[in-house]
């Protein structure tokens, strides 16, 4: 489809209408994502509820960073170096100050020089691994639900995105369920790999489900990925959050060290997700070549940002500072400050492993027949675009439609789920918590 604009000559008051060029294929034509859908309903919630729209869809925090990371950002506004461009790969403190806070967990020496790079977020850093090995027409497994930036990082580089649903338990809509109950069709996953296929996606700890993956899956996993010479893209950007025990992909084997790029995120380890600080951690054969993009995509990553980081790693490294430990047992309070709300109306959940989002079953909700809805939410759209939408606009909480996150075809896993996320302050959750209660009157027993 072709577009026209009229432009004001600049020699009189008369007009010409000029047709511009069509946009590639890959940016046109697409439908309007989640976040503007939820974000135009809360925007006009906003101006008719009598009372403020609480927010809990998209996972930003509602509260600053720790204070040693503000601070050492702070400081590096005032450090000239910090003020210019760093290194392509990343500044050395940070690298440095990564590989030596990965190494206690991948029990081995990290090269800082050739087996870190430090990226524009960790959604440019995943970019940038797909567009280091990705051809046209080379394949990569991803599980259902997915985090929706990669499919776009995928199909940009020219990839195919073959999909693999985590499947929950049948009975997810009577009772809450564990995130460990979502499983990995492993059936499903051999019949999907091919001779084209070149990387598979891991997020563990997952958004928006929470689980995190066993020792036992990420080794059937990585069989898979070692017999097949698969590099395993592993997001661990939730990693300083898990309540169960985690396992990092890279560690299981030797052949795996070799083949696994392991994402991690300033954004989500310190509460920063405006920093857009990220890093790959990989073999250095991998490595090079992902810098090799990120040089050509942004060429350097924020230097004052990177500096803050790479202190505040050092600072919650210290034995006295309990920055990591506290951060867990805040969240583990937060879910139970919000959850029991679940509990108390008698919505089933999938209570998470890790992560700070909770998936909730609405199919005991009952919105009014003949409430009306825009072609947002239904046209093309599963049902839980309609439960998000008439959630902002009549109890006033902003959820996000888990169906944004799967194939039209493997959307009934997920309709009756809304997405919550808990990463606010406690007393947010707890207004949350109140206003949820004006769903009892709308929930079938």
């Amino acid at each position: 489809m072709t577009s026209s604009t009229t432009i004001a000559s600049t020699t009189g008051p008369k007009t010409t209408s000029v047709t511009l060029p069509k946009p590639s294929p890959k940016i046109a034509g697409q439908a309007k994502d989640v976040w503007t859908i939820v974000n135009e309903a809360a925007a006009e919630a906003q101006a008719s509820l009598p009372f403020p729209v609480l927010n809990l869809g998209q996972g930003f925090f509602s509260y600053n960073p720790p204070d040693f990371a503000i601070h050492a950002a702070q400081d590096a506004l005032n450090d000239v170096s910090c003020n210019q461009y760093s290194h392509t790969k990343g500044r050395q403190s940070l690298r440095k100050a990564l590989a030596a806070a990965y190494e206690p967990s991948f029990g081995r020496k990290i090269n800082w020089e050739t087996e870190v790079v430090v990226t524009s977020g960790a959604n440019e850093g995943m970019f940038s691994a797909f567009t280091a090995f990705l051809s046209d027409g080379d394949e990569v497994v991803v599980f259902e639900p997915f985090f929706d930036q990669y499919i776009s990082n995928i199909q940009l580089p020219g990839g195919k995105v073959v999909y693999v649903p985590l499947v929950p338990p049948p009975d997810n809509d009577v009772r809450t369920v564990s995130s460990s109950e979502w499983k990995v069709d492993f059936e499903d996953l051999h019949s999907k790999i091919s001779p084209r296929t070149k990387m598979i996606v891991v997020n563990s700890p997952h958004n928006p489900v929470g689980k995190v993956f066993s020792r036992e899956e990420l080794e059937k996993i990585g069989q898979i990925a070692v017999e097949n010479n698969i590099i395993v893209l592993s997001d661990e950007v939730y990693d300083r959050l898990y309540y169960k025990p985690f396992t990092r992909v890279a560690t299981l084997s030797p052949e795996l060290q070799q083949l696994t790029l392991t994402v991690g995120s300033a954004g989500k380890t310190f509460s920063a997700t405006g920093w857009r600080v990220g890093w790959l951690i990989g073999d250095a054969e991998l490595i090079k070549y992902v810098s090799a993009a990120h040089t050509r995509i942004c060429f350097a990553v924020n230097s004052p940002l990177q500096e803050a980081t790479a202190v505040a790693l050092q600072e919650a490294a210290k034995a006295e500072n309990t920055f990591f430990v506290d951060h867990v047992e805040a969240y583990k309070q937060k879910f139970r400050i919000f959850n029991r709300i679940w509990d108390e109306l008698g919505l089933p959940y999938t209570d998470p492993e890790g992560g700070y989002f909770v998936l909730v079953n609405f199919s005991k909700v009952k919105i009014p027949d003949d409430y009306q809805f825009p072609e947002d939410v239904t046209v093309g759209r599963a049902k839980d675009f309609q439960i998000a939408y008439w959630l902002i606009k009549e109890i006033g909480v902003v959820a996000i439609p888990p169906t944004e996150f799967y194939l039209p075809e493997h959307a009934h896993l997920a309709e009756n789920y809304l997405r919550f996320a808990v990463c606010k302050t406690d007393d947010y959750l707890e207004q949350a918590v109140e206003r949820l209660r004006l769903l009892k009157p709308y929930i079938r027993h």
